[in-house]
């Protein structure tokens, strides 16, 4: 029973310390892979948004609450299909 026991214990120590060592390689080489895309491969350009009118502002405002009562109503009525199944 002892030898069955400390078997077990040597191998847990083994298991632990074999995923110990993989996750802490794992930590270092994407750390290093982070630096070598951001090295060879720059980030994007990103263009400010063109200022709106006022007016279209407004417009813009309206549409999209239309199509929320659209979208509040199809998922009422899915989530209604799907209860009385």
């Amino acid at each position: 029973m002892d030898n069955l026991l400390s078997e077990g214990l040597e191998l847990m120590v083994f298991g632990m310390g074999f995923v110990f060592v993989f996750l802490t390689l794992l930590v270092f080489v994407t750390g290093l892979m982070s630096k070598i895309v951001t090295k060879y491969a720059p980030a994007p350009e990103i263009k400010p948004a063109k200022k709106r009118a006022t007016a279209a502002g407004s417009a813009s405002v309206s549409a999209p609450a239309a199509n929320n009562d659209e979208l509040v109503a199809v998922i009422s009525a899915a989530v209604h299909k799907f209860r009385s199944n």
